[in-house]
């Protein structure tokens, strides 16, 4: 069975696919890494399904649902580097904003939605979106207050939704492309 996570874009990603105009568009990649700088994709393998979130004046939304293909090299990431100061993932260029220059960064293929940021994550359902770790515990999110996250510190990072909570969100997507 697969599962599902969620990662947070942050204002600095949002802006720079807008500002590139990626609004629409579908990625075909997206990057993970071992530094802070990067999520950390470890407990993602093929077939599972992470959403991507961005927090704009304390309302959730959900960016894009991806769903990984693979965590390999393919040709269409470019070359590879042969010194530090040469892209990491030429062919990637267009969606470098998702990390592609972070360190250590490597490519995690995905099968995408289009990044919206029309997709707000219900008041209702924020306070009950729940994670789980690899030992089973769970955790809900911190800091919400009237259908509204006050802070984001409990949602940067990259992490396991329970099956539940994957399923809500999963009709969140649903519903929003069917509103199309």
């Amino acid at each position: 069975m697969s599962d599902a996570f969620t990662v947070l874009w942050t204002q600095d990603v949002c802006r720079a696919l807008r500002k590139a105009g990626r609004t629409g568009q579908r990625p075909p990649v997206a990057f993970s890494g071992v530094h802070s700088s990067l999520p950390a994709w470890a407990g993602a393998d093929t077939g599972d399904t992470v959403y991507a979130l961005h927090v704009n004046q304390r309302q959730v939304y959900v960016v894009s649902r991806l769903r990984v293909d693979d965590r390999e090299r393919r040709a269409c990431c470019g070359t590879a580097p042969a010194s530090w100061q040469d892209p990491a993932f030429p062919g990637h260029d267009d969606w470098s904003m998702l990390g592609s220059g972070g360190c250590g960064a490597e490519a995690v293929h995905v099968t995408a939605t289009p990044v919206r940021f029309d997709v707000p994550v219900p008041g209702d359902l924020l306070a009950q979106l729940t994670w789980q770790n690899r030992r089973g515990r769970t955790r809900v999110l911190k800091y919400v207050v009237d259908g509204r996250l006050e802070n984001s510190i409990s949602l940067q990072g990259f992490y396991r939704l329970t099956p539940e909570s994957a399923e809500a969100l999963a009709g969140v997507v649903a519903a929003a492309v069917g509103a199309r």
